[in-house]
């Protein structure tokens, strides 16, 4: 009888261990034709957040302008959104994390890593700019296009 129960028990633990999962979706953003990404600002996300999505933009070089709050995903020919926020559970730990990423005004890829569900799953306390940055890369594979190189100019020989 003992022995049922320590299986029933053992059973339900990882029935209810199960249930606390911790997923993460992208849709990559197709190859762009420009190196420039607006970031428009997010008051109600954490400042570091922001900070740690436009380091890893400039690491694929991308060359980032912060938008103010007010801006409109139309107001550069690529823009990005982002929320995020983050929990404590015996410490703080980002619980959720979105970025979104627009061409034109048309959505060209998004990124959502969730722990919301993460209950007892010690995987959710992660470091949030590593994760950004796992995001950044699934999000834009092939970073940055290369920009022409600028010539100079032959200089004339004069005789």
């Amino acid at each position: 009888m003992k022995t049922a129960n320590i299986g029933m028990v053992s059973l339900l633990s990882m029935v209810g261990l199960s249930a606390c999962s911790i997923t993460q979706t992208v849709n990559p953003v197709p190859p762009l034709d420009t190196n420039a990404i607006c970031i428009i600002d997010n008051s109600n996300a954490r400042e570091t957040f922001r900070d740690a999505y436009k380091r890893a933009l400039e690491k694929k070089n991308y060359v980032v302008k912060v938008l103010p709050t007010s801006a409109v995903i139309t107001d550069c020919s690529v823009s990005s959104t982002y929320t995020a926020n983050w929990r404590w559970d015996l410490a703080m730990y980002m619980a959720y994390a979105e970025i979104s990423v627009f061409k034109n005004g048309q959505k060209a890829g998004d990124a959502v890593y969730s722990s919301l569900s993460g209950g007892a799953n010690m995987g959710k306390f992660i470091q949030a700019e590593s994760k950004i940055n796992e995001l950044v890369d699934l999000l834009f594979p092939g970073g940055a296009p290369q920009q022409p190189e600028q010539k100079t100019p032959a200089k004339k020989l004069t005789k």
